[in-house]
C-alpha cells in the first residue's frame, strides 16, 4: 500500500511538473534560471572570500609567531651570554639564575618552533584552498558570462520562434475553410453557376414554346402596321420612297419580279 502510494505521488509531482512546464513562459523561465546562476555565483564568491580571509588570518598568525621565535631566540642568547658573565665573575648565584632563565626561553623558543611550523603547514594550505577558490570563481565567472550570451541568444530565437508562430497562424488563417455557417467561396462560386445555368436553361426551354411564337408573330405584324404608317407619312410629305425601309424594298422588287414572269 506503501509503495503504490509513493508511486502515485511520484506520478502526480511528474505530471503537476510536465503540465507546469508546457504551460510556462519561456522567457520567465530563462530569467529565473540566469537569476540562479548569478545567485550561485555570488554564493561562491562569499565562500571564496572566507577562504581567502582564512589564508590572510595564517598569514598573519604565522608573522606574529615568527616574530615572536626571534624575540625568544634573542632573550635565549641573551641570558646564556648574562650566565657566561656571572660565571666569570664569580658570582654563582647570578648564574644560576641566568641559566634557569635561559632554560625557559629555550623551552619557549623549542615550543614556539612547533607552533610556527604548524602555522606554516596551515598557511601552506590555506594558501592552495585561496587558489582553488580564487580558480572557481574565475571559471564560474567565465561560465557565468557564457550563460548571459546565451540568454541573449535564446531570447532573440524566442522572439523569432514567436513571430514565425504568427506567421504561421496567419497563413493557416488564410488557407484554412471556412466552417460553421459561413459557405466557403467555393460553395458560393457553384451555387452561383449552377443558378445561371439554369437560368440559361429556362430561357431557351421559354424560346422553343408556343406562346413565345404568338409574341414573335404579334411584334412582326405590329412592325408591319409602323412600315405602313410610316410609307403614309413620307407620301404625304412628298419624301420619295429611296428612303424606304428594306421591307418595302423587298415588296417592291418581289412585285417587280412578278410581272416580269410569263402569264
Amino acid at each position: 500500500m506503501w509503495r503504490s502510494l509513493k508511486k502515485w505521488w511520484k506520478y502526480m509531482g511528474a505530471k503537476v511538473s510536465s503540465t507546469f512546464n508546457e504551460r510556462a513562459d519561456p522567457k520567465v523561465q530563462l530569467e529565473q534560471a540566469i537569476t540562479e546562476a548569478q545567485d550561485q555565483h555570488r554564493r561562491l564568491k562569499e565562500q571564496a572570500a572566507n577562504v581567502i580571509a582564512n589564508q590572510k588570518q595564517a598569514e598573519l598568525r604565522l608573522s606574529s609567531a615568527m616574530d615572536e621565535l626571534e624575540k625568544l631566540n634573542r632573550n635565549a642568547q641573551q641570558a646564556v651570554m648574562m650566565a657566561d658573565e656571572a660565571v666569570q665573575r664569580g658570582d654563582d648565584a647570578k648564574a644560576t639564575e641566568y641559566t634557569t632563565a635561559a632554560e625557559a626561553f629555550a623551552n619557549q623558543l623549542i615550543a614556539k618552533e612547533n607552533e610556527v611550523e604548524n602555522l606554516k603547514n596551515m598557511s601552506l594550505q590555506a594558501t592552495e584552498a585561496a587558489d582553488q577558490a580564487k580558480s572557481a570563481v574565475s571559471q564560474n565567472s567565465r561560465v557565468l558570462q557564457q550563460k548571459l550570451s546565451e540568454k541573449q541568444q535564446l531570447l532573440s530565437q524566442l522572439d523569432q520562434a514567436k513571430m514565425q508562430e504568427q506567421v504561421n497562424t496567419a497563413m493557416s488563417s488564410l488557407t484554412e475553410t471556412v466552417g460553421g455557417d459561413v459557405p466557403t467561396l467555393d460553395e458560393v462560386r457553384d451555387k452561383i453557376e449552377q443558378r445561371y445555368a439554369k437560368a440559361q436553361g429556362t430561357a431557351e426551354i421559354q424560346g422553343m414554346g408556343v406562346e413565345t411564337k404568338m409574341i414573335e408573330v404579334e411584334q412582326a405584324a405590329v412592325n408591319v402596321e409602323a412600315q405602313a404608317r410610316l410609307s403614309e407619312i413620307r407620301s404625304k410629305l412628298g419624301i420619295s420612297g429611296a428612303s424606304s425601309t428594306p421591307t418595302e424594298a423587298t415588296e417592291t422588287k418581289d412585285e417587280a419580279s412578278g410581272e416580269e414572269q410569263p402569264g
